[in-house]
């Protein structure tokens, strides 16, 4: 994907360490250690694409001068903490990221329609950063077929074993936008997953009709381009 020019933020110090140095008074107040390591396990997250997240929140532990094997906060909290870190520090861009990796959901749920396509994760929720996967959930009770489909489509596309245990495959398109990874699971295992997380909150599944309100919502034509 095509990098923007960052919205103009306040001088920031010149090394990684000073620069998470200069957050720490604000992140780690007395009492509050689990919520400082998710706001700067965030933090490394959004600037410097940490894709695992028990290594960013290890990290971040580390540079706040805490156990790396205290009481760590759970996804849940990152989640939360990055969605802080964009209203903070996101602006304009992440707002622009953000419609660019919906469109780019919307424009291969519609070329998968027949697998009723649902989007999840940070896109759908709103806390993904500019190295999120864009995460697509897939029914099919053969994940072949779904291949098939991208074959017959000329998408290229790299299979690799599924995250979940539940899943069939997850299959990969890199695109100029990032990366669509689609999660194929049978039909019967797709209604068995869980509608709320553990904080009784509602899981967020869009799909193609909630992806473009939400693309309306945030303004313009908002027209998903061909994948």
């Amino acid at each position: 994907m095509p990098r923007r020019h960052r919205a103009e933020r306040p001088p920031r110090a010149p090394t990684a360490e000073r620069r998470h140095g200069d957050r720490r008074s604000s992140f780690a107040t007395p009492g509050h250690e689990r919520e400082s390591i998710a706001q700067l396990a965030a933090q490394l997250i959004a600037e410097h694409g940490i894709a695992d997240w028990a290594l960013a929140k290890r990290k971040a532990a580390r540079q706040l001068g805490l156990p790396e094997r205290g009481a760590l906060p759970g996804d849940d909290e990152i989640e939360d903490a990055l969605r802080d870190y964009h209203v903070l520090f996101g602006g304009d861009e992440h707002e622009a990221t953000l419609r660019a990796q919906r469109e780019e959901a919307l424009a291969w749920m519609r070329r998968l329609a027949g697998f009723r396509p649902l989007l999840v994760g940070g896109v759908a929720e709103g806390w993904a950063t500019e190295h999120s996967d864009i995460r697509l959930e897939l029914s099919a009770d053969d994940a072949k077929a779904v291949e098939l489909a991208l074959i017959n489509g000329g998408a290229a596309y790299r299979s690799l074993p599924p995250r979940s245990a539940d899943a069939q495959a997850d299959l990969y398109i890199e695109t100029r936008r990032g990366v669509v990874r689609l999660t194929v699971r049978t039909r019967e295992a797709a209604r068995r997953l869980p509608r709320r997380d553990r904080h009784g909150r509602p899981e967020t599944r869009l799909d193609a009709d909630g992806v473009r309100a939400l693309l309306d919502e945030a303004g313009g034509s908002g027209q998903a381009r061909d994948a």
